[in-house]
C-alpha cells in the first residue's frame, strides 16, 4: 500500500496499461462482434414486424416463450442489468447464461412489437461475454469487474456507436459520485474497437445532427431551465411507472406465465386503442419524426411511458434507453410548440434530460448529447443535463445503482436508487 506522499513505481502504470490494452482489444473485437449481430438482429425484427402486423397477436405466446427459457435454464432470478451492476459493487457473478438469454429475449420482444430498447440488454449482454472472458483469462476479483466494464462499453458503443458516452457510462453508472478510473483506458478503448466493428458491419449509429441552433440567450438559457425542471419530474415518472408496473404485475398475477400472457394481451388491446404503431417498438422511429419537426401528439410521451411499462413491468425482455430516448424527444417537441422555439433543439435537449434523469450519469449524458446531435448546442445540453440530474432525486432505472454522495451536499449518504 502506497503512503499518500510516495509515488507509486512508473513501471506499474506502463505494465497496467499494455496489460489491459490488449485485454481491452480484445473485448472490444469479441463483444463488439457479437454486438453488431445482435443490432442487426433488433433491426431484422423491428423491420419484420412493422411490415407483418400479425406478429402483435403472437406477444402472449413470445412472452410465454420467454419466461420458459429462463426457468429451464433456473434463471428466474436473473437481475438483468441490476446483477451486472452488483458484479462490480459487490462480488455477485454474472451467470454465463445471462448473455444468451437476454440475446434471444430481446429479438423475441422486438419481433412482437414490445415497446422496449436494445441498449440496456446491450449491458448484459456485454457485462456477462466480459465476465465470461475474464474467467478463462483467470483474472482476479478486481480485474474480472474490469473486464465486465469493458464489456458493457463495447456493446453499448456497437449498438448505439456513441464509442465516448459507452466509455464513460459503465465508469459512472453504477456508484454515482465514484468514477472507476482504473477502467477508464480499457472502457474506452473497448468501446471505441467495439463502435469500429459495428461501422464496418453496416450497423449505422444513431445521429441527428442539429441544422441550426439559436444563439443561448438570457431568455433561451431560462427557458432551457424550464425545460430541464419539467424533464426532471418526467424523468421520475418514468421511474415510477417502470417499478410500479412490476409490483402490481407480481401482485395481481403472481404466475409468471399467466403475467406475462395477461402483458401480451395489454399490448394487443393498448395497440387497437391507440390506432397507431408508433408507441410499438423502441420508438426510434418515433424519435426521428421529432428530430425532423414532424408533428406528434402531445400526449405522445406518456403513451409510451404505458406502453414501456406495461411490456418490461411484465418480464419481456429489452431495454429501457431508447424509450426513455423516445419519451424525452416527443415531451420535448411537444414543450417547443408551446414555448414557440425549434421543436427539434427541444427534442434533443429533452432527451439528453430524460437519459440523465433515469441513469444519473452527467457526464457521460453530455458526451452522449455531443455524439448524437453535434456541439453545437453544447450550452443547451450542459444547462438541462446538470438542471435535470440535480432534481430528478435519487430515483434510476437500476435499483442497483447506489448513490455514495448527496446531489445537494458534499456528504456521504450510500443509498440505493429508488
Amino acid at each position: 500500500m502506497y503512503r499518500m506522499d510516495s509515488k507509486p513505481p512508473w513501471g506499474d502504470n506502463l505494465y497496467y496499461f499494455f496489460k489491459w490494452s490488449c485485454i481491452s482489444c480484445f473485448i472490444g473485437m469479441l463483444v463488439g462482434a457479437v454486438g453488431m449481430v445482435f443490432g442487426h438482429g433488433v433491426i431484422w425484427a423491428t423491420d419484420f414486424w412493422m411490415n407483418h402486423s400479425w406478429t402483435l397477436y403472437l406477444a402472449p405466446v413470445s412472452g410465454v416463450f420467454i419466461v420458459w427459457l429462463y426457468q429451464v435454464f433456473h434463471e428466474e432470478k436473473n437481475g438483468g442489468t441490476n446483477m451486472v451492476l452488483e458484479s462490480i459493487s459487490s462480488n455477485r457473478e454474472v451467470t454465463p447464461a445471462t448473455g444468451p438469454l437476454i440475446f434471444i429475449s430481446t429479438l423475441l420482444t422486438h419481433l412482437v412489437a414490445g415497446s422496449a430498447g436494445r441498449e440496456g440488454a446491450a449491458l448484459q449482454l456485454g457485462g456477462c461475454l466480459g465476465n465470461q472472458i475474464g474467467r478463462l483469462m483467470d483474472l482476479d476479483e478486481k480485474d474480472k469487474k474490469i473486464a465486465v466494464m469493458c464489456g458493457m462499453s463495447a456493446c453499448f458503443a456497437a449498438l448505439f456507436g456513441t464509442p465516448m458516452a459507452a466509455g464513460v457510462f459503465a465508469l459512472e453508472v453504477i456508484s454515482i459520485g465514484i468514477l472507476y478510473y482504473a477502467a477508464l483506458v480499457p472502457c474506452l478503448f473497448a468501446a471505441f474497437i467495439g463502435a469500429g466493428i459495428s461501422k464496418l458491419c453496416n450497423l449505422k449509429p444513431e445521429r441527428f445532427l442539429l441544422e441550426s441552433v439559436p444563439a443561448f440567450t438570457p431568455k433561451m438559457a431560462v427557458l432551457t431551465v424550464i425545460l430541464g425542471i419539467l424533464c426532471a419530474v418526467v424523468s421520475i415518472v418514468f421511474c415510477v411507472v417502470l417499478h410500479q408496473s412490476g409490483r402490481i404485475y407480481k401482485k395481481y398475477f403472481p404466475n409468471p406465465y399467466i403475467r406475462i400472457a395477461a402483458a401480451g394481451g395489454f399490448l394487443i388491446l393498448l395497440t387497437l386503442m391507440a390506432g397507431s404503431r408508433d408507441y410499438n417498438g423502441s420508438g426510434i422511429l418515433l424519435v426521428e419524426r421529432c428530430m425532423e419537426g414532424e408533428w406528434v401528439s402531445p400526449g405522445a410521451f406518456l403513451l409510451k411511458m404505458i406502453f414501456t411499462g406495461i411490456v418490461l413491468g411484465a418480464g419481456f425482455k429489452g431495454g429501457e434507453i431508447v424509450p426513455t430516448l423516445c419519451v424525452g424527444a416527443t415531451f420535448g417537441a411537444a414543450m417547443g410548440q408551446i414555448f414557440g422555439i425549434d421543436p427539434a433543439l427541444c427534442a434533443a435537449c429533452s432527451m439528453a434530460a430524460l437519459f440523465v434523469g433515469v441513469t444519473n450519469c452527467p457526464i457521460a449524458t453530455v458526451l452522449l448529447a455531443f455524439e448524437m446531435f453535434g456541439y453545437e448546442a453544447m450550452p443547451y445540453f450542459a444547462v438541462i443535463v446538470a438542471v435535470s440530474f440535480t432534481l430528478s432525486g435519487y430515483y434510476g432505472l437500476y435499483s442497483s445503482q447506489k448513490f455514495i454522495y448527496s446531489k445537494i451536499r458534499t456528504e456521504y449518504i450510500n443509498i440505493k436508487s429508488h
